[in-house]
């Protein structure tokens, strides 16, 4: 109780000067910047036209990758998988579908959902019609819809048009067995969405024109005659062999598909016992010879003659026909071989004449992975049209790995195969970083080193080919006139090299490379993987440390300076190298050959303090190349943290004999070891300021930070230039090899302002694994372990990071389970939680803390596997959060540029059909029929408005409608019962016109092709009917007698009607049973669904 009135004394000040401690409005999780592929990746997918790629994972995040260093993460609400991504071409919009069929449509401008809709049934098939915004959709009771994605809405719209397996069974007249899941669904090429084909489960293809509303080709016999089999070789060239002339297909499951050509013409289909089929889907074959065992044009392929095979995951086809007559392309299996052969994409090289009349196999190479097999896709190289051997294969595999294959592929030829991987903008994994820092730049950056060293880094694959990817816009603030760079990513990795990137704007801009080039002979430990780095922001100095106890500075600032200065602990030697237009090397220090835990600059720079895992600490004097001092008092265990402070100590007027000698005024370094020893030293000489440092009881340190005293820090320093200066507090990465401690260090106003504070304005905040502790900095230099403040956790800490806001500072506690909690200062209140590692959707590995790094305004750079993030936690930060700051996604200048061609390329289209059809009018109507069995329509310019009328209909419900009887509405005088012919009979030509015009009315109404008409009778018919010679009497005999009938008619139509009623009874009774048997295909829900 008496620590903690102690305690609120000592801050009493900063409550009357109005400073109120941090609210859980301040604070906001945000992720401003994400760069790498994650390691859950699963899925791709890219648009040709915008030049993008999409990767889905299985946490449900979606990354969005482009030209220029522009990449998005996209994070559904859902951490779920991905298991269908599609983007809608050149619309800016992205369709994923997860696991549990939830239906999302992504806004690449908003990068956020734009809608989503929860399907009924699983989803087992999915695809977009090119260029437009329907989509199909299959689900596992073999029911196929169409959606439609409406941009001025906002709005999924799930619209009439269905086709269910009955449907199609009874169109096609080829049985299928209730309940088949759709296995796949693919619009056919250059059909502008007229044609798609559908796939079920049990082997059965249907090319259906929802134009027309009618099956085009019909495939999936029981029993097929194979017209041959290709067996593809390791190598060499193979030709047709015919040694299995037929196929059951009765147990054979489909479970991928791909069109082999580019209209639309060859269908090739894996299944699960590892065959691949060729059908010529050019034309159709009656299904009576179907039924007789005549197969039309069917061609097996295996990859291996062993039983036992892998099923046929994915199928994609690379084509480079350059005819009609010749057709040659690259067909990519994953899948097929033999199991417990080694994991690999076969490519294989096939030519076939028109109808595949003879196919032969030139060629086959296996890609082999870099780890499991997840997806692969097709993607064009930008700028090229029409022929796709420029085009690239990007396989992905696990954990997050891109490969790229690009190739030109010779019929007749072994195949040259050139492989790279996907480029990281910031590599993570090769080479592998070992540290990384943030860094704010103080003041101005004119004559900066690094913008000379800047090259272009335009990426480009293998055979000086165009990089596919260039979608994006990089927005015009990151590159104006009043640019300055602000803020460095320093990042060192494990062959010593340093990268240094431009951190300003979310668009990170790499600026150099620094390589160790700076030899001597007594210095041959110049390898070795990099541990720490730190920079002085005021005069742009770089220091790096590795593993071998090498230090090296750098000069980012221009310079004409050849000379590098060698320093060890006995000599100095100084030496000159070439001028280089990049930073280079002014100094090596070499003092001991124990790793360097820690770096940290000090006295605006002209000393460097350095700690090597052996406990030594050397100070270096950065101005004159030389060392200062170098303590070995510290050998009980290896140092965790490092702080600085320059003092001012007000002296007792009683002082006693046996109380440590302290410096009136000076600069102290607190140092910290692992377990809980705080040393103090003198930093002028190194000498110790008490010998009795403080022990914490069992405890495992972390870190050390220094509290101000707010009146103090306000009476001391101006805070409008404070914050105009951004001054960075750094809080270094720890040392990279596993052997090591993480050593972390401590900057603070102090090295950017003159004045000194005095020790009772100051505090010592002490982070352990279990506990915070905090201790008045007078007590700490004079040895005395009294803390004033206690807080203890309730979960493992592995990180901390002390920040500043305008007005009041907080702490950063990250725990091993990754969440991360704000704390305020200086009571250590919970402000607010995170869970970091959820947010990110990132796995806790060990030793994650080594790669995070804070500033003081609570910017924090995280990296794990092959992602590297830069969150923010305070709410309304300026900086990365800018909106206006942020590259587009969606280029819309690109889209109406595209659009625009599109309109232009069919209004030509539709003129040249309107001309060529008055020509053949002109010509005496001998205008060529078009042949419908294949459309040579781009879908690229394709118009899809027609599209839109169509799905509208309900092909299920007019179809049940179509097979009831229709409703005649009669009058009493049209009823004809029993009643016989006219008095004057019509001649017999006469009737047998009228019984043959009978006959053809009754064969016309089971005509589905013809109209009916009424029929107009001729002048002989009325007369006979009409004209009357009798006398008057006649005519009242005759009124009796029709009333007479009349009166018997309507006793008739009353019974009728009782038989009718009695029919309807049956019929709705039927009609009952009816729809019990549809609901386990849920075909009558959906039609109630729609009405």
């Amino acid at each position: 109780m008496f620590k903690k009135r102690l305690f609120q004394k000592a801050v009493n000040r900063n409550e009357r000067h109005g400073k109120s401690s941090l609210s859980p409005d301040e604070l906001n999780f945000r992720i401003n910047v994400h760069y790498g592929i994650p390691s859950t990746a699963s899925i791709l997918a890219f648009d040709p036209i915008q030049r993008l790629l999409a990767v889905g994972t299985l946490d449900g995040r979606i990354k969005v990758i482009g030209g220029d260093n522009i990449e998005g993460l996209l994070i559904s609400p859902k951490l779920l998988p991905l298991k269908y991504l599609e983007f809608l071409q050149n619309q800016g919009f992205i369709v994923s579908i997860t696991s549990d069929n939830d239906i999302q449509v992504w806004s690449l401008e908003r990068r956020s959902i734009a809608c989503s809709l929860q399907w009924d049934s699983i989803v087992t098939a999915f695809s977009v019609i090119n260029g437009s915004s329907f989509m199909y959709v299959g689900d596992e009771y073999g029911l196929m819809s169409v959606l439609k994605y409406d941009s001025d809405s906002g709005q999924l719209v799930r619209l009439p048009y269905q086709l269910s397996s009955d449907f199609l069974a009874e169109a096609t007249g080829v049985p299928v067995s209730s309940g088949q899941p759709i296995v796949g669904i693919l619009p056919q090429p250059y059909s502008s969405g007229n044609r798609v084909l559908i796939a079920y489960e049990s082997g059965l293809i249907v090319l259906w024109d929802v134009v027309e509303a009618h099956p085009v080709v019909v495939r999936g016999d029981k029993v097929l005659q194979l017209k041959n089999k290709v067996c593809p070789p390791n190598d060499g060239v193979t030709d047709i062999v015919d040694d299995e002339p037929s196929l059951d297909l009765e147990e054979k499951e489909i479970s991928a598909l791909c069109w082999a050509s580019t209209d639309g013409s060859i269908l090739a289909m894996g299944y699960v016992d590892g065959d691949i089929l060729f059908w010529n889907v050019s034309k159709d074959s009656s299904i009576k010879d179907q039924e007789a065992g005549m197969s039309p044009n069917v061609i097996k392929l295996q990859l291996s003659s062993s039983e036992k095979r892998l099923p046929v995951i994915v199928l994609h086809w690379l084509d480079n026909s350059k005819s009609s007559k010749h057709r040659e392309g690259q067909l990519l299996i994953y899948g097929g071989d033999e199991i417990g052969s080694e994991e690999v994409v076969t490519v294989l090289s096939l030519e076939w004449s028109s109808g595949m009349e003879a196919v032969r196999c030139t060629g086959r190479t296996d890609l082999t992975l870099n780890g499991s097999f997840a997806d692969m896709i097709i993607v064009p190289t930008a700028g090229t049209t029409g022929s796709n051997t420029n085009a690239s294969l990007f396989v992905l595999s696990n954990p997050g790995c891109i490969r790229i294959y690009s190739s030109e592929l010779q019929p007749g030829k072994d195949i040259p195969v050139s492989a790279v991987n996907f480029p990281a903008t910031i590599p993570t994994v090769d080479p592998l970083i070992t540290v990384a820092e943030l860094f704010y730049v103080n003041g101005s950056t004119e004559g900066l080193g690094l913008e000379i060293a800047v090259a272009s880094s335009t990426l480009t694959l293998p055979g000086n080919k165009r990089w596919p990817l260039t979608g994006g816009v990089i927005n015009p603030l990151s590159h104006g006139k009043n640019y300055k760079v602000r803020r460095l990513y320093v990042a060192g990795y494990d062959d010593g090299s340093v990268r240094i990137w431009d951190v300003t704007y979310p668009v990170f801009s790499p600026l150099c490379v620094l390589t160790t080039e700076a030899n001597s002979e007594d210095l041959v430990d110049s390898g070795g993987s990099l541990t720490t780095v730190d920079l002085c922001s005021s005069t742009l100095r770089l220091a790096v440390a590795n593993k071998c106890g090498r230090v090296e500075i750098y000069k980012l600032c221009s310079s004409n300076e050849t000379a590098i200065h060698f320093v060890t602990e006995t000599k100095t030697e100084v030496r000159s190298s070439a001028q280089v237009q990049r930073p280079r090397c002014g100094a090596v220090f070499n003092l001991h050959k124990s790793g360097v835990l820690a770096l940290k600059f000090i006295n605006q720079g002209s000393r460097l303090i350095v700690v090597h895992e052996s406990s030594r600490i050397a100070v270096v004097d950065v101005q004159s190349s030389s060392v200062a001092f170098i303590t070995d008092y510290i050998q009980t265990s290896p140092v965790i943290s490092v702080a600085y402070k320059a003092f001012e100590y007000e002296m007792a007027k009683k002082k006693s004999e046996s109380a440590p000698k302290i410096p009136d005024r000076g600069e102290f370094i607190f140092v910290l070891t692992k377990e809980g020893s705080i040393y103090v030293i003198d930093g002028n000489n190194g000498s110790m300021i008490s010998s009795r440092p403080i022990q914490l009881k069992k405890s495992t340190a972390i870190s050390l930070h220094f509290i101000e005293n707010q009146e103090a820090a306000c009476s001391s320093v101006d805070e409008q230039q404070e914050k105009k200066d951004d001054i960075l507090k750094n809080e270094p990465l720890p040392n990279a090899d596993p052997r090591s401690e993480k050593c972390e260090t401590e900057d603070h106003a102090l090295d950017k302002n003159s004045s000194t504070l005095s020790l009772k304005e100051l505090l010592v905040l002490v982070c352990c694994r279990d506990k915070l502790l905090i201790y008045p900095a007078k007590s700490v230099v004079q040895g005395q372990s009294k803390y004033i403040y206690k807080v203890k956790l309730s979960k493992p800490c592995c990180w901390t990071s002390v920040f500043r806001t305008d007005h009041v500072g907080g702490l950063a506690v990250f725990y091993q389970t990754g969440e991360m909690e704000i704390r305020s200062l200086p009571y250590l209140e919970l402000v607010k939680e995170f869970s970091l590692l959820s947010q990110l959707r990132w796995n806790f590995k060990p030793n994650l803390e080594r790669m995070i790094s804070s500033a003081e305004n609570l910017h924090i750079a995280l990296a794990n596997g092959s992602e590297v993030a830069f969150v923010s936690l305070l709410e309304g930060q300026n900086d990365f959060r800018i909106l206006e700051s942020l590259p587009s996604l969606h280029d819309e200048v690109l889209a109406a540029a595209a659009n625009a061609a599109i309109s232009i390329s069919s209004d030509h289209k539709r003129k040249k059909r309107a001309h060529g059809i008055l020509g053949g009018i002109v010509k005496g109507l001998r205008a060529p029929k078009p042949n419908n069995t294949m459309y040579r329509g781009s879908d690229s310019s394709a118009d899809f408005g027609h599209l839109e009328e169509i799905f509208e209909r309900n092909m299920i419900l007019e179809s049940l409608i179509a097979d009831e009887p229709e409703a005649i509405e009669l009058t009493i005088d049209d009823i004809d019962i029993d009643e016989p012919g006219p008095s004057s009979p019509a001649p017999s030509h006469e009737l047998d016109k009228k019984t043959k015009d009978t006959k053809t009315e009754r064969q016309k109404l089971f005509d589905d092709d013809a109209e009916i008409k009424p029929r107009v009778r001729t002048r002989e018919e009325i007369i006979s009917t009409y004209r009357k010679t009798e006398d008057a009497s006649y005519a009242a005999g005759q009124a009796k007698n029709k009333l007479m009938e009349r009166q018997e008619k309507l006793e008739k139509i009353s019974r009728r009607t009782e038989d009718l009623q009695n029919g309807a009874e049956n019929f709705a009774s039927l009609a009952n049973e009816l729809v019990k048997a549809m609901e386990n295909r849920e075909v009558v829900s959906n039609i109630e669904a729609f009405y």
